[in-house]
């Protein structure tokens, strides 16, 4: 299976890159695997993920950010842009791969179960890990998905919350949400994401890597011959107000440039969105693929309007993963405006 695959471990503000370059490059590795043992899209797009979730040095699976209650809750979403299905799961503290949970729940939307009812497209807290272990997936103690370093932060903002606002926590802190999205040379396309969350957050919230059209999204448009899918990271409430993800995909669908879509979707859509109009600083991310199954060429874009973005890469036609530390400019003032860049692909 010919294919291409790009990772990210969030949007923020990267203190060491070398952490997140060797899982980016693990992750791009794996998932290129897969494709060439004949697996999907779909198939490509969870397992770099599920690599991303074992690494402790990100904020999703194990080693997430812990929440007020000093609690794993981890989110996640995959969609897959040939059936247009969506699965996610929310609230899960013992599941080691909640997007392996969240891709069961996307495949399962296209049966029915008994009596007719309708399979469930997000499942929440105990009733999700209950299903997760019903269907045969790994689950640990909850206090295994505790890493040291995310107990260790959170020891220290706890006692120290009153000295932070949200905004200097978000720049203290380096970890955010995950993603990958990944096409074949036929056009699937996939989308996904995972993350733990913000840190010290109200115990029970769901963030945007759960939630339909703000974590992710994928299209697969036969009568254009044009594919598009989006993950995103960042402020979660922000991100769903503006039903993000699928805003990128959509403008991206159809579009003359990417580039300048991206540029018009942040700025029109997230950053002067009327839904945030009391906002000064909205930090945001994003990964989108735009595909022409007639032509073969796509282009990988990645935008940000924080610090730093770690992302990596790679197509059945490379040797090795390629990985980028993107960089907002010193001239550009964090949370309101984009760095946007983007990497051009062949597959046919």
């Amino acid at each position: 299976m010919t294919g291409f695959v790009a990772v990210h471990t969030g949007a923020g503000n990267f203190l060491d890159e070398t952490l997140y370059e060797h899982v980016c490059r693990e992750a791009c590795n794996q998932a290129i695997n897969v494709l060439y043992a004949g697996g999907t899209a779909l198939d490509a797009c969870e397992r770099a993920i599920v690599i991303l979730e074992n690494s402790t040095a990100t904020n999703a699976g194990i080693g997430s950010n812990l929440n007020w209650d000093r609690q794993v809750e981890c989110d996640a979403c995959i969609m897959d842009g040939a059936s247009l299905q969506f699965g996610a799961c929310t609230n899960v503290s013992d599941v080691k791969n909640p997007i392996s949970l969240a891709r069961h729940l996307c495949e399962r939307q296209s049966k029915l179960l008994s009596f007719g009812r309708i399979p469930p497209m997000v499942l929440v807290g105990q009733g999700a890990s209950a299903y997760a272990r019903e269907i045969g997936l790994q689950i640990v103690p909850a206090e295994h998905m505790i890493s040291a370093n995310a107990a260790k932060k959170y020891d220290h903002y706890r006692s120290q919350i009153m000295q932070y606002e949200e905004i200097n926590r978000a720049k203290l802190s380096p970890l955010d949400t995950v993603g990958a999205v990944c096409v074949d040379a036929e056009g699937s396309i996939v989308a996904g994401c995972s993350s733990g969350g913000l840190m010290l957050k109200l115990s029970g919230r769901v963030g945007q890597a759960a939630t339909y059209g703000a974590g992710c999204w994928a299209l697969m448009d036969e009568n254009t011959s044009m594919s598009a899918a989006s993950c995103t990271t960042g402020n979660g409430e922000y991100l769903m107000k503006t039903l993000f993800a699928k805003e990128l995909v959509d403008d991206l669908i159809g579009c003359n440039c990417p580039i300048t879509s991206q540029h018009l979707t942040y700025k029109k859509k997230l950053l002067e969105s009327p839904f945030l109009s009391k906002q000064k600083a909205i930090h945001a991310g994003s990964l989108s693929i735009i595909y022409n199954t007639a032509s073969g060429d796509g282009d990988l874009l990645w935008a940000h309007t924080t610090n730093s973005m770690c992302i990596g890469f790679m197509s059945t036609k490379q040797k090795k993963p390629k990985f980028v530390l993107s960089k907002l400019p010193q001239n550009l003032t964090c949370g309101t405006k984009p760095v946007i860049n983007g990497h051009h692909f062949k597959l046919i």
